[in-house]
């Protein structure tokens, strides 16, 4: 056989190896992230729910989801262990303490609104959008042409 013939079975099998590499890897990561959870901690499902771990055994995990409510899951259907501030965030709606700086994430601080009326009385022109408080409303029936 000629090498130009065994060059793409080579790059098939060395494409594969990679792959299934990268994959064991993943699933090595997993399987430390659901060894990484103690009592406490919270947790995301993969089918969307967030709770707490309440106990931990060889191939289950007790979850805490609600006052009362214990549910038994098997440990490969956590998806994710949660920081206590990312669950925090996501199931109590509290906000972690900002460091440092905080940046806006709107335009609107970054100008003063008092300003921008001042420009606009300055230059005299006011822009008419059409739109009067007490113009009656348009029903579904009605037309514009009378």
């Amino acid at each position: 056989m000629d090498i130009l013939t065994l060059f793409p079975i080579i790059i098939l099998i060395g494409f594969m190896f990679v792959m299934t590499r990268s994959a064991k890897k993943k699933q090595q990561q997993a399987a430390e992230m659901r060894d990484s959870m103690q009592p406490g901690t919270g947790v995301r499902t993969i089918g969307g729910m967030y709770a707490t771990v309440k106990e931990v055994n060889d191939e289950t995990v007790l979850l805490d989801a609600g006052p009362g409510v214990e549910l038994l899951f098997a440990k490969n259907a956590i998806g994710a262990v949660l920081t206590d501030d990312e669950y925090n965030r996501i199931v109590h709606g509290i906000e972690a303490e900002l460091q440092g700086d905080v940046v806006p994430d709107d335009a609107s601080s970054l100008t003063d609104a008092d300003d921008a009326d001042a420009g606009a009385a300055a230059d005299g022109r006011t822009v008419d959008l059409g739109k009067t408080k007490d113009a009656p409303r348009k029903t579904d029936g009605e037309s514009d042409a009378k």
